[in-house]
């Protein structure tokens, strides 16, 4: 590819700035104390003038290259690394994959009130005092999941937004293509009642798959438009390598080209995936190395995008950031795809990697976490904020005018664990009532994300026992729904484990096989929990439900 091949020429120039600025990096010292630490209102550098976000859906941190993976192959997200300020102890925030959304668009964690669901009235996304302020702002998606209750209103505030049609269950075909003999999408498992299994007829070559058109309509979109905004933040919301893992030729069976039955494209949601029995262990590697075969189509494509940064000479005024919502179990301790469990690794641990222009090429050990993206974006464009946000701008560590940012991070799933995490050691803290009480639904749009198979599924609604209550920082009325013993619970906290905590030491045991429950790290990590939910102010009941009350 042609940013490839200008690019080689810098790279081993970048290694050794890499070096030099790893030394003056961690020269500095932290700065004041508290969870999200003061690190000024932003970097007095001079400010780029344009952003370009990619998300790509449940990437792994631990299958690219540029994090030391070699199962599968990277190589333009590798070498856009190589170009990048790559993030270390970067972890998830709220989830799952419209939470994670929340977390970077609006700037908020919002899973210890509510769980999947839309943007709501006490808050807006940056899209829209970009817009007020001038930056015209594009979305680039093919994630139905933004165009479908409970994502309702993310693409609202975009000046314009492309939505790619045809992945996972997007509603866009009502038949199959009759004239569909079964290429380029090959024969594959169907899994359950889902309407991709339609839509895939349609596609002629591997250009027409949802991936590949999303990332060449954003590259189309750089060439007609950069040069025509004065400053604009494209924002690319790329479903691949999510499920289902489902390729063409030469990406099918690249990894297990032995394979001789129709692909498995739909991964299990399971524990003890294997030794229940769910699938095969021959199966088991087979769904793996599909992901690997989307993961490396969409890097191809992903290199597209970056041809089009170079040909428009984006890369000396444009930020761009490289970001994902969370991992993807793929039968790490035996599990695969992202059933009710704690945060492990392959989930919670996250890749970032920021391009800033006059950077050289380096790493940041720091903690990280998604809602620092929104506040990265914020401070690129020299704007705050109208509402209590969470995050912290990303670009003093990026400077190199600090080296840390927060001293802790928090994530989960509304109703499920709460997870702690200090740049070393990672806490998830479960319930500890048979109920899972006490439990309310802060909202005043109550819509989540539809189930195809259980379409009746859905949160129930607010009765007479609920009231009126405040958001942190918001005089904006909100209905408070609290649960009680008996009632059925919305889906997403159903059958939860109660007292299943976890405590490890990720620095030293990454493959946290040792957990270090029952002493003084627990104690510490306890306490750091109660401190990082007080100063989000999270509803008490949080605490109690807890047992940190």
């Amino acid at each position: 590819m042609p940013w490839i091949d200008r690019y080689y020429g810098q790279l081993f120039r970048q290694i050794y700035t890499f070096q030099s600025a790893m030394l003056v990096v961690f020269r500095y010292r932290s700065v004041s104390s508290g969870g999200v630490q003061d690190s000024g209102a932003g970097s007095e550098m001079e400010k780029p003038k344009n952003a370009i976000v990619v998300l790509l859906d449940s990437l792994n941190r631990h299958m690219l290259g540029a994090y030391g993976g070699d199962e599968f192959e990277t190589p333009n997200i590798d070498l856009f690394a190589a170009r990048s300020t790559r993030f270390d102890k970067h972890f998830v925030g709220s989830l799952p994959c419209m939470p994670a959304r929340h977390d970077i668009l609006v700037g908020t964690l919002d899973f210890l009130w509510k769980p999947w669901g839309s943007i709501e009235l006490w808050e807006e996304p940056i899209t829209q005092p970009l817009r007020e302020n001038g930056v015209t702002t594009m979305l680039v998606s093919d994630h139905p999941h933004l165009f479908e209750t409970g994502g309702e209103n993310y693409h609202t505030e975009f000046r314009g937004w492309e939505y790619v049609r045809g992945h996972e269950n997007d509603p866009w075909k009502t038949r199959p293509d009759p004239s569909w003999a079964g290429a380029p999408a090959l024969p594959a498992g169907v899994g359950t009642n889902q309407r991709y299994n339609t839509t895939r007829t349609w596609f002629r070559e591997e250009a027409d798959f949802p991936g590949p058109r999303t990332m060449q309509t954003a590259a189309d979109w750089l060439n007609e438009n950069a040069g025509f905004h004065d400053r604009f933040m494209l924002f690319i919301d790329e479903f691949d390598p999510h499920e289902p893992f489902d390729t063409p030729e030469p990406w099918a069976n690249k990894y297990d080209p032995d394979w001789r039955e129709e692909l498995i494209i739909w991964p299990p949601y399971s524990v003890k995936t294997v030794e229940r029995g769910v699938i095969s262990a021959r199966q088991a590697h087979h769904v793996r190395a599909n992901y690997g075969s989307k993961l490396s189509m969409i890097d191809h494509w992903f290199g597209k995008l970056l041809d089009a940064v170079d040909n428009n000479g984006l890369w000396d005024d444009t930020v761009v950031i490289l970001c994902t919502d969370h991992g993807h179990y793929l039968g790490e301790r035996d599990i695969f795809g992202k059933p009710g469990v704690p945060h492990f690794e392959p989930m919670g641990h996250t890749p970032l990697m920021i391009h800033v222009p006059g950077v050289a090429a380096g790493s940041v050990d720091a903690l990280t976490t998604n809602v620092d993206i929104n506040a990265t974006l914020y401070d690129i464009f020299d704007l705050t904020p109208r509402y209590r946000a969470h995050g912290v701008s990303l670009l003093p560590l990026v400077h190199g005018e600090t080296t840390s940012v927060r001293e802790w991070a928090l994530s989960g799933v509304w109703g499920r664990w709460v997870h702690v995490f200090d740049g070393s050691r990672k806490y998830a803290r479960a319930p500890v009532n048979d109920d899972n009480l006490p439990l309310s639904l802060w909202s005043n749009r109550w819509s989540t994300m539809p189930i195809i198979s259980a379409p009746k599924l859905k949160l129930p609604n607010p009765d007479r026992r609920a009231y009126l209550d405040y958001m942190p920082g918001s005089d904006i009325p909100v209905i408070r729904q609290p649960f009680e013993p008996g009632d059925r619970m919305p889906y997403w906290c159903r059958n939860q484990p109660i007292n299943w905590h976890c405590l490890y030491d990720i620095d030293n045991d990454p493959q946290e096989t040792d957990n270090r429950l029952g002493g003084r790290d627990e104690t510490d990590m306890m306490e750091l929990l109660r401190t990082a939910l007080a100063d989000v102010e999270a509803p008490e009941e949080q605490l109690e439900r807890l047992g940190l009350g």
